[in-house]
């Protein structure tokens, strides 16, 4: 299964705003599921849907970079 990124939402959100939500999205931004509360159970939902969860490790991402993510 390919790759599904691990979303905090709202995107480009300006530094010390909160997180509202995680989606998980494809390369070609189409979402899986509905949004999470929690990262975590983001990245649990695509492992039980046999995808494999990358999660940003920067505020500000960028799917064609593979410095921008980590395994979950």
């Amino acid at each position: 299964m390919p790759n599904v990124y691990v979303e905090p939402r709202p995107k480009g959100r300006p530094e010390g705003t909160p997180i509202a939500d995680y989606v998980l999205e494809f390369a070609g931004g189409q979402t899986l599921g509905s949004p999470f509360k929690t990262q975590a159970d983001a990245a649990a939902y695509a492992k039980k849907m046999g995808h494999h969860p990358l999660c940003a490790r920067v505020r500000h991402t960028d799917k064609g970079n593979p410095d921008h993510w980590r395994a979950c």
